[in-house]
């Protein structure tokens, strides 16, 4: 097991539940584009936000947006250790830095004793992308092996300044080599890992890539954070790393779809409507998880085979037949009505239900 650090009231590592991260896109000088998506980002479920920190400008608009965001924020920070220093200052909950790249071991160790002052996380990050060029030299090309020494050699960076407050990522785009690399490295440290796959890519092939790379090494027991990295609005990030932490069963669905694949008997739009109520349960899923409520399965059917009875079986329900279909509830018939009413009358079904009473 790893050891376990807080980031704001997120705890990571140890026997803590593996988080959702992801990071925002927008100009963080802009404040308003800014706040309005790592509000995007919390209200879609994501436990951690980190923003790039590119210049004071925007260390200064980051202090201004930590003061009331509700979620733990990371500052992502290459190159100058001023700017680490300030959003340390201006309230960052972890900062994220390549030792190698920061400079000198005196400005690595300022950065460091700004974070041990106010006793946050450092995330010490590898990439693929910058291996070192001894280690380059001594095994040729980029390795797994290369790699999972480099992330030990920077961990030790900081270590050797009397600091252990540290969470380790190792980031590559080619999925076998991350997962060679983190088997390696997990024998080798015992703080927390934040698991990815880097530049993985558009949405349709990202997730992909994610899946395979994220939930293996979650299957192995490897991850105690993750990130999926999409060329994409991040929001998309947050659901797809929900799903996989779903998927490998250590998180549950608040709102599960069962939905039929389609054959040549069904007579409505399904994939449609199948799409919408996955679309529309999302954001009510994640408030149900908040309010600590029980989760629901939601059967989208539009077969006459299986279909009255798989949405019976559910909490909520419908099956479809031609232009038209069946709304259940708690496996009891409550309305027929015309498809364009399905899924309308389905989510206001869930909506009540979802409503505290």
């Amino acid at each position: 097991m790893t050891k376990q650090v807080a980031c704001g009231n997120v705890l990571i590592g140890g026997s803590a539940p593996v988080s959702v991260q992801s990071m925002t896109n927008v100009d963080t000088r802009d404040e308003a584009a800014l706040r309005a998506q790592i509000g995007a980002l919390a209200e879609a479920g994501c436990d951690i936000v980190r923003v790039a920190i590119p210049d004071m400008q925007a260390a200064e608009v980051f202090a201004h947006v930590r003061r009331d965001a509700t979620v733990p924020l990371v500052a992502d920070i290459h190159f100058d250790y001023r700017l680490a220093i300030a959003a340390i200052e201006g309230g960052a909950d972890k900062i994220r830095i390549n030792p190698g790249n920061i400079g000198s071991t005196d400005r690595v160790r300022a950065v460091v004793e700004a974070a041990k002052a106010r006793g946050i996380p450092i995330r010490v990050g590898v990439n693929s992308g910058s291996l070192e060029k001894g280690l380059l030299e001594k095994y040729g090309s980029v390795t797994a092996r290369g790699l999972a020494e480099s992330a030990v050699n920077m961990l030790k960076v900081i270590e050797d300044m009397d600091y252990d407050n540290l969470v380790l990522s190792i980031k590559s785009t080619d999925v076998r080599m991350t997962y060679d690399a983190h088997l390696l490295v997990s024998q080798m440290t015992d703080h927390p890992i934040h698991i990815g796959i880097t530049e993985s890519g558009t949405p349709e092939y990202g997730k992909i890539k994610s899946a395979a790379g994220i939930g293996g090494l979650l299957l192995a027991g490897i991850g105690d954070t993750i990130r999926v990295s999409l060329t994409a609005d991040p929001v998309q990030e947050v659901i797809a790393g929900r799903r996989i932490l779903e998927a490998v069963g250590l998180r549950q669905s608040p709102i599960e779809i069962v939905s039929c694949p389609t054959c040549g008997r069904t007579e409505i739009d399904l994939i449609s409507l199948a799409n919408q109520a996955e679309e529309q349960l999302a954001p009510i899923g994640v408030a149900r998880q908040r309010a600590g409520l029980k989760p629901l399965k939601v059967a989208v059917m539009g077969c006459v085979v299986n279909g009255p009875g798989e949405s019976r079986e559910a909490d909520f329900g419908i099956a479809g037949g031609r232009g038209e279909g069946l709304v259940f509830a708690k496996g009891e018939i409550i309305c027929k009505v015309q498809e364009d009413m399905l899924i309308p009358v389905l989510i206001d079904m869930i909506r009540k239900d979802s409503t505290p009473a």
